[in-house]
Order: structure tokens, then C-alpha cells, then sequence
């Protein structure tokens, strides 16, 4: 994982829950490539058609409440979310989020600063967003120095086995 993510902003409301950005009903498939078909299915049936890979969804508060199930962030890996910035965050999508090495920002202002289609520029360093499109800065919350190495390792698992191999 790369310091710097660029991609275009798709803009989804608040309170969207797990169910929402993968919808229960598709619990059985296991190809990543399937899975990918339906992220945010449950926000909007053409999320697919109009988000690619790379992009950046904002969201409004309260993004992944409901269900503890890591599906809901293996969908939006396996769709090529590069991040996700919202004022608020329910703490289990949160924590697997980052255990699986999907990028979170929160940032309390951003619905405020971006509309659908901005290019977004997100130093995860220093937790800032540059609305390239409109040529504004935001600041976001930094994110810890261990939670972007996990998310450089690509999650929790695969930082753990690096770190057992560089004891050896």
C-alpha cells in the first residue's frame, strides 16, 4: 500500500450498514471477482456500473453499522475500494477494516468539501485529503503509525507473518 491514494470521490449517504454494502443474500459466493459485482448493491443497484477501480467512497456518518461480518470490507476490497473517508464509523467495520487493510479516514467536514466525481488525493501519513478538482485542502484524522503499517502489510494477518519473519 502506497502513502499517497488518488481516485474519483463516489458519494453515499449515512448510516449505511453492512447488509447495504453486501447484501446478505450473496453470502455463498467466494470468487472475488463475483463478489465484487455486488458492493454497495444495497445503496445503490448501479454502484458497479459507476465506480471503478481505485476510486474513493465518502460517506456520511455512521458508515458500516450493523452486522459484525468481515464480508462487507472483503466486498469493497475485492471491488478495488482504495479508501474510505467519513465523519464517523461503526467500530466493528472499523477494526475490520483495518485487520483486512482497507484505508479509513475520518474526517468531520468532507461531505462538505467534495461532491460526487472530485478527484481526491489522500496522504495517509498525515491524514490529509487535497480536493484536486476543487483545490482545497482537508484535514483528516491521522491514522496511527501501527495501523498503516498493518495496512501497508495488507492486513493484520499479513503484518503479523512479516514480523515473525523478520525475528528470524
Amino acid at each position: 500500500m502506497q502513502d499517497i491514494i488518488q481516485g474519483k470521490c463516489i458519494v453515499v449517504g449515512k448510516n449505511i450498514d453492512t447488509d447495504q454494502i453486501y447484501p446478505g443474500r450473496y453470502l455463498e459466493l467466494v470468487e472475488p471477482e463475483d463478489i465484487a459485482k455486488h458492493a454497495m448493491e444495497g445503496v445503490d443497484p448501479n454502484f458497479h456500473g459507476r465506480f471503478k477501480s481505485g476510486d474513493i467512497i465518502v460517506a456520511d456518518k455512521n458508515f458500516g453499522c450493523g452486522s459484525s461480518r468481515e464480508h462487507a470490507v472483503i466486498t469493497l476490497k475485492a471491488a478495488g475500494v482504495a479508501a474510505v473517508i467519513a465523519p464517523s464509523f461503526a467500530r466493528i467495520f472499523y477494526r475490520n477494516a483495518i485487520n483486512l487493510g482497507l484505508p479509513l479516514i475520518t474526517c468531520g467536514e468532507i461531505l462538505e468539501k467534495v461532491n460526487e466525481g472530485d478527484m481526491l488525493e489522500i496522504d495517509l501519513k498525515i491524514g490529509s485529503i487535497n480536493n484536486t478538482t476543487k483545490a482545497i485542502q482537508i484535514e483528516g484524522e491521522k491514522l496511527p503509525e501501527f495501523v498503516l503499517d498493518m495496512i501497508s502489510h495488507g492486513g493484520i494477518k499479513q503484518y503479523h507473518i512479516k514480523g515473525v519473519e523478520t525475528e528470524k
